[in-house]
């Protein structure tokens, strides 16, 4: 092993552009060889995460596809450590994909996600026969047919042996009680798809079995869901959650939303008190244990986007030290993004509101906060946004579980209301 892996590390890399491009195939293929190199130096799994801690820390501007890669290093250690069986299902739906699901050589902005996620998991299994996997992509009603896209790839490829296709309008008609209340996938923003494969998944009984749900582009590279893994089968833990908001997340986010972000974050931690130590609710990387799935999954109230909070907060009803928060490497896909233009913050909060009149005891603080919310109208949210009390927007959304400092009068004061 390299006696210094910081500096072998920034010297494998010196050559690679600064930026990570998720529509090139020779940035993706150049992670893996990174990650291939760090983890031929030899180098154990405390010495990979002491190389992650240093390139944050101490490292200086490195390419982010070195981030990426020491992550993924210590997520295949971990698959190479792991103990036997084990298997893993990855779940995630498609909604407009239709382009995106494309390689770049055919449309600009491409991703070729379903031939890359794939890819990830065979780099991240290899060498390891009594650890397997399968994938299961479910088309969230796309008047464009993403699913049957996806499907065609599949056949293409000869993958049905390990990805499978599900179209939640097929699920829906055939009255699978997975899907209820909803009549229509027009009906569902994504929770509905999730809920359906995550229960499809949970239905086979295997020993070692994690179910992780993801979003369909490549902001999270697969190759890290050992880091999630690790946490439920040897930390005991039901739900591993990636997180972009722990120190040493790596994450690259365009745009600016996060003054926005950060009142969404204070105004749900005024009404879900069960998750003060968890401040990343919408990551789109969160594993299960099979197990917990087949108890919380099977009857969610939200079948739209706030659906993660609702599986959290079951979580955690079930088990109090049952939800580990993992720090991960997150690159914003925006290029074909489905979502870019959808605001659904003020539709989750109120959703969250009915969970917290389902799932919690009542307290007269949250119940004011309650009220306020279900007041809001898009008018009123808008007014809102634009006058953020400094006292939220300065502080970072960690400290707002403990933080109340702004009430539900001054913020309908702000709102106009």
């Amino acid at each position: 092993m390299p006696t210094d892996l910081l500096t072998f590390s920034r010297d494998l890399t010196r050559k690679d552009p600064a930026d990570l491009d998720l529509t090139d195939p020779g940035h993706l293929n150049r992670t893996f060889e990174v990650a291939d190199a760090l983890l031929d130096s030899g180098a154990d799994q405390s010495e990979l995460r002491q190389l992650e801690s240093d390139l944050i820390t101490t490292a200086g501007n490195v390419p982010l596809l070195l981030h990426v890669a020491a992550k993924m290093a210590v997520s295949r250690r971990v698959m190479q450590d792991l103990t036997g069986p084990a298997h893993l299902s990855v779940v995630f739906a498609v909604y407009k994909e239709h382009q995106r699901i494309l390689p770049p050589d055919q449309i600009a902005g491409g991703e070729d996600f379903l031939v890359r996620k794939v890819n990830q998991l065979e780099w991240l299994f290899n060498g390891r026969d009594d650890l397997t996997w399968d994938m299961i992509v479910v088309d969230d009603g796309c008047p464009e047919g993403s699913g049957r896209i996806a499907l065609d790839i599949v056949e293409a490829k000869h993958w049905s042996d390990r990805v499978k296709v599900l179209f939640l309008a097929d699920a829906i008609a055939a009255g699978d009680p997975v899907t209820a209340p909803l009549t229509t996938p027009d009906d569902s923003r994504k929770g509905g798809s999730i809920a359906l494969g995550m229960w499809a998944a949970a239905e086979t009984v295997r020993a070692g079995h994690v179910i992780v749900f993801t979003d369909a582009d490549l902001s999270t590279h697969l190759g890290q869901t050992g880091l999630l893994m690790e946490r439920i089968l040897g930390g005991g833990f039901d739900v591993a959650i990636g997180s972009r908001r722990e120190p040493h997340s790596v994450v690259i986010k365009k745009g600016v939303r996060n003054t926005r972000g950060k009142l969404f974050i204070y105004l749900w931690k005024r009404i879900i008190g069960v998750l003060p130590d968890v401040v990343d609710t919408q990551c789109g990387f969160k594993g299960f244990e099979a197990s917990v799935v087949r108890e919380i999954a099977g009857d969610l109230l939200e079948k739209k986007f706030a659906f993660d909070i609702e599986l959290l907060i079951k979580a955690r009803l079930r088990r109090e030290d049952s939800i580990a928060r993992v720090p991960i490497a997150w690159i914003d896909s925006e290029i074909l993004s489905t979502t870019t233009d959808i605001q659904p913050y003020l539709p989750m909060l109120q959703a969250m509101v009915g969970m917290y009149r389902a799932y919690l005891p009542s307290e007269a603080n949250a119940d004011e906060f309650a009220v306020f919310i279900e007041d809001l109208d898009e008018t009123a949210w808008s007014r809102l946004v634009e006058n953020i009390p400094e006292q939220i927007t300065r502080k970072e959304p960690a400290e707002f579980g403990g933080f109340s400092g702004v009430s539900a009068v001054e913020l309908r004061r702000a709102a106009g209301m």
